[in-house]
């Protein structure tokens, strides 16, 4: 038998799925998983890297397999990157799965990441390509969501806390 996550976040990059996710693990008691973290480890150098050296199917088809995996492995709080909704198949699974969509809007994106060039899908005019990124996502994170929370203006906390009231999730 296959483990399922408990919860698993989606979201673009920069919204903070990492640090919600952390924060949701340790208050339900379980285990964090972030699937970006999983290819680092699994390839020994950045995702930025492997766009640059493999190009963005090579790192695509690799995010697949690794999103499969701890999809069937992991039973607590799973973070994936922000363009692992973009797969037909990863998005059949995940309609099984408790999904907590992570949105925020570009003055956001601004604020938090800086939209900097480290992101490989944001090198050349970052404000643009956010946009660009959110219009072409944004209708199949909604489509996997089971709860959207709107990150804008709020905490960390506070995003955990709106999770945890929308999946009507108890604190361990």
């Amino acid at each position: 038998m296959t483990a399922a996550p408990l919860i698993v976040l989606v979201g673009p990059m920069g919204v903070g799925k990492s640090t919600v996710g952390q924060l949701l693990a340790e208050r339900l008691g379980v285990g964090y998983r972030d699937t970006d973290e999983d290819i680092v480890t699994g390839q020994g150098r950045t995702v930025a890297d492997i766009f640059v050296d493999e190009g963005e199917a090579a790192f695509r088809a690799l995010e697949k397999q690794t999103v499969h995996r701890a999809l069937a492995e992991h039973d607590g709080v799973l973070a994936l990157g922000g363009g692992a909704i973009l797969d037909a198949d990863t998005r059949g699974l995940l309609a099984a799965q408790r999904v907590v969509y992570l949105s925020m809007d570009v003055d956001e994106a601004v604020k938090r990441t800086g939209l900097n060039a480290a992101r490989p899908l944001l090198a050349v005019n970052p404000r643009r390509q956010w946009r660009e990124l959110m219009e072409a996502r944004r209708h199949l994170y909604e489509e996997v969501a089971t709860v959207v929370v709107a990150t804008d203006g709020r905490t960390p906390e506070e995003v955990t806390r709106a999770a945890l009231d929308a999946l009507e999730l108890k604190e361990a």
